[in-house]
């Protein structure tokens, strides 16, 4: 495989968030790793050639210093390479003793201007196996969460979204009352559904991370082209109606990754982490929405990337109703594991980039329960699932511990030059797969 990889200039870079491959640059980096697969056995040597195009023309005479080490970790050794006439150079990768990833990060100068790139290539990424251990009483302590939560009476709020309907799709805003009988939570959502008689399969969308402004209009072709109703749903109890600059408030005072973040709000203990009410919310979510006259009766199908990748492996586990889920770089996947030393950890890494946050016994204690790949390990219906090697927001070290975790009929769709992004044709693959296990 030809890797085109494209980093563009003076744009600031936000490892926790960012989307990395850019699609502009004076400068086009060409990375090959030398197996085709960009995948080695432990103990293999791995090497990159590397070409430098200007305008799409060879960049002779060009230094790239890099620096390698283990997937999300510090840099093991440093180099220097100059590109050729053809503008080309190899990059040693070396070895790993066990499976793992490693990364090259490269960089060089253009006419005075900087430019960044890298690559991962995976080292018998098969045989990858989660840091995260499954509680004994893992099971028994969700269905007291889900039995508490039965309590409340099955209630929404339901406001049509002018805004998102369409010729095609009727869109509401739906208000659902979650959780306890002691705390008056919520979580929203829009609900689009096809213009028309009939009834329709459910897809259930929990979102991605932090606390941001939806656009249901961006996946309305489930209910367009798929002849789906789907949920874009809110975790956080907030107003998805409430315009960008009000979000950018709250993502500044509640979202980001700092101590009083949501991601890290009460990590100490599993009764009082933030995650707790999410959870609960997945499931009372399904039990409103198949109260829906539009839904079919049999298909809910479920569909996330990043963190709403966790998420929907969360509630597949929890909740048997769920038909089929497709995923991608699924997040909150073995958040511990930088507690040991050589160990990748997974988003929002926890102790190293989420400097916040230490992993100490209590904190480790509590994400043994709350960690993807737990949920991972429940899992029954038939999962599609598809992650980049290039990822530095859910490191693909994490996407393989989920993958190999798995036990339940399962596809996969590798893309190793994606970082934290899948392509349009790739988010049609999700509902083709969805579709084709419909009831």
């Amino acid at each position: 495989m030809l890797a085109l990889l494209i980093i563009a200039v003076g744009l600031p870079i936000h490892p926790l968030y960012a989307q990395n491959f850019k699609q502009q640059s004076d400068l086009q980096w060409v990375a090959v790793p030398d197996h085709a697969d960009w995948n080695y056995q432990t103990g293999e040597k791995a090497a990159i050639d590397l070409q430098l195009l200007w305008h799409g023309q060879p960049l002779s005479g060009v230094e790239v210093s890099y620096a390698i080490g283990q997937d999300e970790l510090d840099d093991e050794s440093k180099g220097k390479v100059q590109t050729d006439a053809q503008g080309r150079a190899r990059i040693q990768m070396g070895s790993a003793k066990r499976p793992s990833f490693r990364d090259c990060r490269m960089q060089c100068k253009v006419e005075g201007q900087s430019f960044r790139n890298h690559i991962k290539v995976g080292y018998s990424p098969e045989a990858i196996e989660p840091f995260t251990q499954m509680p004994s009483d893992f099971q028994q302590f969700w269905q007291g969460v889900l039995d508490e939560q039965k309590k409340l009476p099955v209630r929404a709020t339901v406001t049509r979204a002018e805004e998102f309907s369409s010729a095609d799709v009727d869109c509401y805003l739906v208000k659902i009352r979650t959780w306890r009988t002691d705390v008056e939570a919520y979580v929203y959502g829009y609900l689009s559904i096809p213009k028309g008689e009939g009834t329709y399969p459910l897809v259930v969308s929990p979102p991605g991370a932090g606390v941001k402004h939806m656009d249901p209009k961006k996946t309305q072709f489930y209910a367009t082209q798929g002849k789906c109703m789907r949920f874009e749903m809110e975790i956080h109890g907030i107003d998805p109606s409430l315009g960008q600059e009000v979000y950018g408030d709250i993502t500044r005072a509640f979202g980001n990754h700092f101590a009083a973040g949501y991601l890290s709000n009460g990590i100490a203990d599993r009764e009082t982490y933030y995650m707790q009410k999410v959870y609960a919310s997945l499931v009372r979510t399904i039990d409103y929405l198949v109260t829906r006259p539009e839904w079919d009766g049999r298909n809910i199908f479920l569909q996330g990337n990043s963190q709403g990748g966790g998420l929907s492996l969360v509630l597949a586990a929890l909740d048997p109703r769920i038909t089929a889920i497709a995923i991608a770089h699924p997040a909150l996947s073995d958040m511990a594991a930088y507690s040991e030393k050589g160990r990748t950890g997974g988003y929002p890494h926890f102790g190293r980039k989420y400097k916040d946050v230490q992993l100490g016994k209590e904190e480790i204690r509590t994400l043994q329960y709350y960690d993807a790949v737990n949920f991972a390990r429940l899992v029954k219906c038939p999962t599609y699932m598809t992650w980049g090697y290039n990822d530095d927001t859910c490191p693909p070290t994490t996407s393989y511990a989920v993958w190999n975790t798995l036990t339940c009929p399962k596809e996969r769709y590798v893309t190793p030059i994606n970082e934290h992004w899948v392509s349009t044709e790739t988010r049609y693959r999700q509902m083709r797969f969805l579709l084709k296990h419909k009831k």
